[in-house]
């Protein structure tokens, strides 16, 4: 799930080497914490959440096929 995040986030952005995920994982969810260049925080939320509302969406239809919850916070 993070390379997936990763690969999404840095197709949008201005500044992909700024782009980092780190992961928190338990038994029953992962969490999947997204850090942005200050710039670039706009273009991964989109308006009205848009682009972060279908962010969050492929991913967690990419994990579907696991026994966890996938969610991704961005930080700013």
């Amino acid at each position: 799930m993070k390379e997936l995040l990763i690969y999404i986030v840095s197709n949008i952005v201005e500044h992909p080497e700024d782009v980092l995920v780190t992961e928190e994982a338990t038994d029953e969810e992962l969490v999947l914490k997204l850090s942005v260049n200050p710039s670039d925080v706009g273009k991964v939320i989109g308006r009205q959440g848009r682009i972060a509302r279908a962010i969050r969406t492929i991913v967690k239809s990419a994990s579907a096929a696991t026994d966890r919850k996938v969610s991704v916070d961005i930080q700013s």
